[in-house]
């Protein structure tokens, strides 16, 4: 009896000790150890570190010269002309030798032209995209231009008189397909047989067309723990397109395909990889289906660099059909990981310089071009997309074929 009561106070001694080292423990903000459950990290505080150690290579410029098929001056730098000049010379140190500004207005292209040209040696030129809503108002699309007599007309007119002024290409964003509206509030389809005059026209004009069509998969489903951009979203919940009031991604992707069908005359550039990065092997197919498609992975080398060898693999097969692309002006350490993603066969090294990583909670791989892949992507192709560029580009690097 006795020694099962000494027993029964050894067990509520040492239990009573396990208690108090747990909550001395758990409360450790107050006694200078551990923090408790109420002062965990939540998601939106998680940025791991990794305790890799691999190679890392130091990138300072890109190896040969480049050309950036899409960047916003005019949404980004927002007229600050010093912060332009000052990209400028980044550019300079990376070897950009041509940046290309999507960000001109058709109809108004002076007021952008002159903006990217003072001062800057006509380094940068720029494309024009086309206002649907013009001097409507926004919560009544049957004022909209779009809906108005004559705004094809109209447009296609705009756009002969832009190639004298120095427009070399038009820009469609995404607005096109989940934002602009007909007059009775639907949605405009992307292949909308009204707008075959314009698609026409550019290519007339030798103008390539570039698309923002769609967004990322995770954008098009639930915002819920299955999504794998939960936190991204939870962020900007503006950016998701799932639920009712807009098409599905494959609607939107086929409508833009049926355009690129129709109008073989025509130079398509399917901005952000055609928006279909995280498949390639569908985008593949598109390309042998459409040869007048051509690609750029602006913003998308954080999904590209985290299937380093189906990424390297369509790079060398496609090596013909992409283009050069970063939805700048970046910062500088940005612009490496660009040339790192490209050049080197470093391992899971950022994508961004922000931290958290902001598009997708992953790090990326080098996928190591070859030489002449490398030129392709960074000049070539878009010397031969863009007929516009060759002089500019001659007259910056001093290189002629």
């Amino acid at each position: 009896m006795r020694g099962t009561l000494l027993n029964f106070m050894l067990a509520f001694c040492l239990n009573s000790l396990v208690q108090i080292l747990l909550t001395g423990h758990l409360n450790g903000a107050q006694t200078g150890a551990s923090p408790s459950p109420s002062q965990d990290p939540t998601l939106r505080d998680f940025d791991p570190q990794p305790a890799l150690k691999v190679a890392s290579t130091d990138l300072k410029k890109a190896r040969f010269p480049v050309i950036d098929i899409h960047t916003h001056f005019g949404i980004r730098l927002k007229g600050d002309r010093a912060a332009l000049e000052k990209y400028v010379r980044l550019m300079d140190e990376n070897n950009i030798a041509i940046s290309v500004s999507l960000d001109a207005e058709l109809g108004n292209e002076e007021d952008h032209l002159k903006f990217i040209g003072q001062g800057v040696e006509q380094r940068l030129v720029t494309f024009a995209h086309i206002d649907f809503q013009g001097s409507g108002q926004k919560d009544d699309p049957r004022t909209w231009d779009c809906n108005r007599p004559g705004f094809v007309r109209t447009s296609v007119e705009q756009l002969r008189a832009a190639t004298q002024k120095g427009i070399l290409g038009v820009k469609f964003f995404k607005s096109f397909g989940l934002e602009y509206k007909n007059a009775d509030g639907s949605l405009i389809a992307i292949d909308d047989a009204r707008f075959d005059p314009i698609w026409r026209t550019c290519g007339e004009l030798r103008l390539p067309v570039i698309m923002h069509v769609a967004d990322p998969v995770a954008f098009f489903q639930p915002i819920d723990g299955n999504n794998e951009r939960w936190e991204e979203l939870s962020r900007h919940p503006e950016w998701s397109f799932f639920g009712e009031g807009f098409p599905s991604r494959e609607q939107l992707l086929a409508a833009r395909n049926r355009v690129i069908a129709r109008h073989p005359g025509t130079t398509f550039i399917g901005a952000h990889f055609a928006n279909n990065s995280e498949d390639l092997a569908t985008l593949g197919k598109w390309l042998d289906q459409y040869p007048n498609l051509m690609i750029e992975f602006a913003s998308r080398i954080n999904e590209l660099g985290r299937q380093p060898y189906t990424a390297r693999k369509f790079f060398i097969r496609y090596q013909d059909r992409i283009l050069f692309g970063t939805d700048g002006p970046w910062p500088e350490l940005r612009l490496s990981y660009y040339w790192r993603f490209l050049e080197s066969y470093d391992e899971y090294f950022p994508y961004s310089e922000k931290s958290p990583q902001p598009q997708g909670m992953w790090r990326i791989y080098g996928i190591g071009l070859p030489d002449d892949i490398l030129k392709k992507v960074y000049q070539e192709n878009g010397l031969r997309v863009i007929p516009g560029l060759r002089n500019v580009f001659e007259r910056t690097t001093g290189a002629k074929d």
